[in-house]
């Protein structure tokens, strides 16, 4: 709306379509994808209409997002199925600033098998150079008739969690007759 009441062709870029306002308020992992490359689950807090979610070391892997303006978003309903994806402008929380302040420790209290306190979980973030930044979604959200119809599986990524299978371990012989 205009100042003199009338109606602006403008898009409103803070205006957040119900349905992604609706799965980011409930949102507890989404799906980031930097730059087309695949999507990688990390576990988010909402706040304020955005997603926060931390990386770097010691915590989970997201190459690219923490240099990065901009990624896709992609969010899951209860049934598991895609519900939602939206492009987000990506923001940086630097330590020391008031967003920082004000937003690190709601997440760190919220990171689950944290080893300490709230407090010095972010401490630990701030000296190990820890990404903590904000999703806010920004353009067009995909979502209903206009997601893929195919499942988009992958392959599994590499990782060092993967180990070797081995034949199990027996304690005697087993007689045959």
């Amino acid at each position: 709306m205009r100042e003199d009441g009338g109606v602006s062709d403008e898009v409103d870029e803070r205006v957040t379509p119900p349905l992604v306002d609706e799965a980011v308020k409930k949102a507890a992992v989404c799906w980031v994808s930097v730059a087309g490359s695949p999507a990688y689950a990390l576990w988010c807090l909402p706040l304020d209409g955005a997603l926060l979610v931390v990386t770097g070391p010691g915590e989970q892997a997201a190459p690219g997002l923490a240099d990065t303006d901009t990624a896709d978003v992609t969010l899951r309903g209860d049934h598991g199925g895609r519900i939602v994806t939206w492009p987000a402008r990506v923001a940086r929380l630097r330590p020391g600033t008031e967003e920082w302040d004000t937003a690190a420790p709601l997440v760190a209290a919220k990171r689950l098998n944290a080893s300490g306190s709230a407090a010095e979980v972010v401490a630990r973030w701030a000296a190990e150079g820890c990404a903590l930044n904000r999703l806010t979604p920004a353009g067009t959200a995909v979502t209903g008739a206009d997601l893929p119809a195919g499942s988009l599986a992958e392959q599994p990524r590499p990782a060092p969690a993967v180990r070797a299978v081995r034949k199990p371990f027996r304690l005697h012989r087993v007689r045959r007759r």
